[in-house]
C-alpha cells in the first residue's frame, strides 16, 4: 500500500519530492523518485511512498522497473492473484527479482498491454511509464470498484497525478479554488460524486477506467463495469445451492486477502458483514479484532452506534483477541486534521470512528479487513427496504396518502430517542412519494433538496445561473447510472447506483484516507470481482431483499452464513462505525458552530444567506427539527474552506514534509548504498533516492 505521484511537463524534481513527502503517511517505510528528460523537451517524473506489506526487503523499492529499465511503475494497492500471475509470466520467460505484486504488474503489462487490467484481482491505482516507443507513454489505471484513489489535473500538454489532492496542490500552477457545481452536489449528497472533486480543475479517475497520456494527448477509457440481467431473467439455481456457493466464494475471497508479510487483523462491529469476515479469518489463524465504541452518554437516541456487547460475545466465541476501544475524542482539535487527510469536504461523521479505530489498530497490525461492499452487493441499506415500502404506499388512494403525509410532516423530530432515524426517513419518503422510483431513491439519499438550496444560496450565487436545473442537476450522475441499467430489476438498479456512485465516492474514499492517515491498509473482501459478478447474475432480487412490509436485508447472505455465525449476529439490523454528532453539536462543538457559522463568517464567504444558516442552527437547538446532518455539512464545508482555500492546511503539509525530510536525511547513506548495489540501479538523473 502506497502513495503515488507523477508529473508530465509540470514542475520539476523539487516539485515531485514535495508531492511525495506530503503523502508520507501513506508509506512511512520507503520512498523514491524517478525522472527522465527527453530530447523533445518532455519531462516525466514518478514518485512513491511505500507501506511495505509483501516482500519487506529493499527489492520492493519503487518506482520499480523491468529488467532493462524500459518500463517503470509507481503503484498503490494489493494484487491478490500475483502468485499465479508470476508463475504464468515466468513460464513465458519473464525474470523476477523480488517477491512483490508490483513486479507482477510490470511484466503483465509487458505481455498484454492495457489488457493486463482484466487479469488483475485486487485493489490498485498505478501509473506505468513505457519508454519502448518513439515517445514516452503513461498508462494510468484504477481498480474495478475504485477501492484505491487516483486524482489528476490535466492542462494542455501537462499532467499531474497523485493518490491525494494535497499532493497536486504542491505543483506550481495548480491552485485551490472551489468547483461550484461540486458544491451543489456536496450539499445534496454530503459528498461529491466521481469524477468531479470540490477543487476546480482536479478530477478523479473513475473506478474501472484507465487513461493514456502520449504526445500531449490524454484519453480516458472504461475497461470494466458491473452488469445485471434483465428484469425477466430466469434464475436457475436453487436457494440451497446458492447459499453454499456464496459461502465458499466469500470464504475464498477472505482467505486470498489474508496474504501478508505483516500483522493482519479485522474490524468487528455488531453487523453481519464484519462479523462474517472475522468468522472466516478466525478459522484460518489466530485473529485480533477491533471495535470502537463511545461512552453511554453519546449513544442515547443513536441507532447507528453499535452495542459493543454483541461483537464482544462474538469475538469470545470465535476465540479472537478482541480490542474494544472506548473513545471520547477531542473533536474540536481532531476535525481540522481529518479534513486535511480527507482532501475534500465529506460530511459523513463515520470518518471519525474509522480514523480512531485505525489509529488504535496500528499499534499491533498493519492490515485490516473491512466489511465495506456487503450492503451494496446484497441490498443491506435501509433505503433499499424503503423502496419496498414505497411500492406499497404508491398503491394507496390519493386521499389516504394526503392524510398520511400530513401526519408524517407534523411529527416532531424525536431527537434523543430511537425513533429519530425512522422519523427522518419517513419524512424523506413522504416528500418523494409523487416522484418516479429512480427520482425518489435519489431524493431519499439527499439532504439539501432543490427547494432548500434555493433558499440557502446567497443572491450572488443564485444569479450565477449555473447551479439549478436545467442548467445543472446535482443528481445527473445518479440518473445516468439508473439509465444504464434500466433493463434490470429496480432493486438491482439501486445496487448498481450504490456500487458505482455512492460506494467509491464515500465509503471507499474515507476508508482509504482514514486508514492511510494512520499508515494502515484496509482490504475489502466483499469487493472481489468474481464474487460480485456471480451475485449480480445468479441471485434473484427477492433473495437479496426478502419480504415487503418487514423486508429482510441481505437475506441470501444471512442464510449462507448460518453455520459460521450465532443467531444473535444474524438477526442484527444494519449498523456500522458511526459517531454521535447530535451530542457533539450540542456540547463539544457548540462554540465551533457559533464561530464557523456566525453571521459575519457566512456573509464573508458569499455562498449562503446568513439568516438561513442561523435558522437551521436555532431550529435544531430548540428541538423543532433534526437538522444535525445539514449543520454537520455546513460545519464540515467551512472547515474545509479554512484548511484548503484559506491556506490553514499549509502547516499540516509543511510539518509532513519536514518530518519526511528529516527521516530521509537520516537514512540517505543507507538508501544510496542500497540503490548503488541494486542490480537495477541507474544513473542519478533517472533514479533519485528520496
Amino acid at each position: 500500500m502506497c502513495g503515488i505521484s507523477g508529473l508530465v511537463n509540470f514542475g520539476d524534481r523539487e516539485t515531485l519530492a514535495r508531492m511525495t513527502s506530503v503523502q508520507a503517511h501513506r508509506g512511512p517505510d520507503d520512498s523514491g523518485l524517478w525522472e527522465r528528460h527527453f530530447a523533445d523537451g518532455t519531462y516525466v517524473g514518478l514518485g512513491s511512498r511505500r507501506l511495505a506489506i509483501l516482500d519487506l526487503s529493499p527489492e520492493g523499492h519503487m518506482p520499480m522497473s523491468n529488467e532493462d529499465g524500459s518500463v517503470w511503475i509507481t503503484y498503490n494497492g494489493e494484487i491478490y492473484n500475483f502468485g499465479e500471475l508470476r508463475r504464468e509470466l515466468e513460464g513465458k520467460g519473464h525474470r523476477f527479482r523480488s517477491r512483490t505484486d508490483t513486479e507482477a504488474i510490470i511484466h503483465l503489462y509487458e505481455e498484454y498491454g492495457v489488457d493486463c487490467l482484466n487479469r488483475l484481482d485486487g485493489m490498485f491505482a498505478f501509473c506505468v511509464c513505457d519508454l519502448r516507443g518513439a515517445s514516452p507513454k503513461l498508462f494510468l489505471a484504477r481498480d474495478h470498484f475504485g477501492i484505491k484513489p487516483l486524482y489528476y489535473c490535466e492542462r494542455g500538454h501537462k499532467l499531474a497525478f497523485a493518490s491525494e489532492i494535497k499532493a497536486l496542490l504542491e505543483v506550481p500552477g495548480i491552485g485551490a479554488s472551489m468547483n461550484l457545481e461540486a458544491l451543489h452536489q456536496y450539499l445534496t449528497f454530503l459528498w461529491v460524486p466521481d469524477p468531479e472533486t470540490m477543487f476546480e480543475g482536479i478530477h478523479k479517475l473513475e473506478a474501472g477506467h484507465y487513461a493514456i497520456w502520449q504526445r500531449g494527448e490524454f484519453k480516458i477509457e472504461q475497461y470494466w463495469d458491473l452488469t445485471f440481467p434483465t428484469a425477466d431473467h430466469r434464475f436457475e439455481q436453487k436457494q440451497i445451492e446458492l447459499e453454499q456457493e456464496i459461502r465458499e466464494r466469500f470464504r475464498a475471497s477472505v482467505e486470498r486477502q489474508m496474504v501478508s508479510d505483516v500483522p493482519i487483523a479485522a474490524f468487528l462491529s455488531a453487523g453481519l458483514d464484519s462479523s462474517s469476515i472475522a468468522a472466516v479469518m478466525a478459522r484460518k489463524q489466530a485473529l485480533r479484532t477491533y471495535t470502537i465504541t463511545f461512552p453511554q452518554k453519546y449513544r442515547v437516541g443513536e441507532t447507528t452506534i453499535d452495542d459493543p456487547a454483541v461483537p464482544r460475545r462474538l469475538a469470545r466465541k470465535l476465540g479472537c483477541e478482541h480490542h474494544e476501544i472506548e473513545v471520547e475524542p477531542d473533536v474540536v482539535n481532531l476535525l481540522p486534521q481529518l479534513t486535511w487527510h480527507m482532501d475534500e469536504p465529506t460530511a459523513d461523521p463515520a470518518i471519525i470512528a474509522a480514523f480512531l479505530v485505525c489509529r488504535e489498530a496500528k499499534k499491533q497490525a498493519t492490515v485490516l479487513l473491512s466489511g465495506v461492499g456487503g450492503d451494496e452487493l446484497f441490498a443491506g441499506y435501509r433505503k433499499h427496504a424503503a423502496h419496498a415500502w414505497s411500492e406499497k404506499y404508491r398503491r394507496l388512494p390519493g386521499v389516504a396518502r394526503s392524510v398520511i403525509e400530513s401526519g408524517v410532516f407534523s411529527l416532531p423530530s424525536f431527537r434523543g430517542s430511537y425513533m429519530k432515524g425512522t422519523v427522518r426517513l419517513a419524512k424523506k419518503m413522504a416528500r418523494s412519494a409523487g416522484l418516479s422510483p429512480a427520482e425518489a431513491f435519489v431524493r431519499n439519499c439527499s439532504y439539501f433538496d432543490a427547494q432548500r438550496t434555493e433558499k440557502l444560496y446567497a443572491p450572488q450565487m443564485q444569479s450565477a445561473g449555473n447551479l439549478h436545473p436545467p442548467a445543472f442537476d446535482p443528481s445527473v450522475r445518479h440518473l445516468a447510472a439508473f439509465d444504464k441499467v434500466r433493463h434490470a430489476d429496480f432493486l438491482n438498479q439501486m445496487l448498481y447506483l450504490d456500487m458505482k456512485i455512492f460506494m467509491p465516492a464515500l465509503n471507499l474514499t474515507y476508508n482509504d484516507k482514514m486508514s492511510m492517515a494512520s499508515s494502515v491498509e484496509v482490504r475489502v473482501p466483499f469487493l472481489d470481482r468474481n464474487l460480485a459478478e456471480f451475485v449480480a447474475w445468479n441471485v434473484k432480487p427477492e433473495w437479496k431483499l426478502r419480504g415487503k412490509w418487514r423486508p429482510v436485508t441481505k437475506y441470501i447472505f444471512r442464510q449462507a452464513m448460518r453455520s459460521f455465525l450465532p443467531p444473535e449476529v444474524l438477526r442484527q439490523p444494519k449498523a456500522g462505525f458511526a459517531a454521535p454528532i447530535d451530542y457533539w453539536l450540542a456540547h463539544d462543538l457548540r462554540s465551533m458552530v457559533d464561530d464557523f457559522l456566525s453571521e459575519s463568517q457566512v456573509r464573508s464567504r458569499g455562498l449562503f444567506r446568513p439568516e438561513e444558516v442561523r435558522r437551521y442552527v436555532d431550529e435544531h437547538r430548540r428541538g423543532g427539527e433534526d437538522w444535525s446532518m445539514q449543520i454537520w455539512q455546513l460545519l464540515t464545508l467551512e472547515m474545509w474552506m479554512q484548511v484548503f482555500l484559506d491556506g490553514k492546511g499549509r502547516s499540516f503539509a509543511e510539518r509532513a514534509c519536514d518530518r519526511d525530510s528529516s527521516a530521509r536525511q537520516a537514512s540517505a547513506e543507507q538508501a544510496s548504498a542500497r540503490n548503488t548495489a541494486s542490480p537495477h540501479a541507474v544513473g542519478a538523473s533517472q533514479l533519485i533516492p528520496a
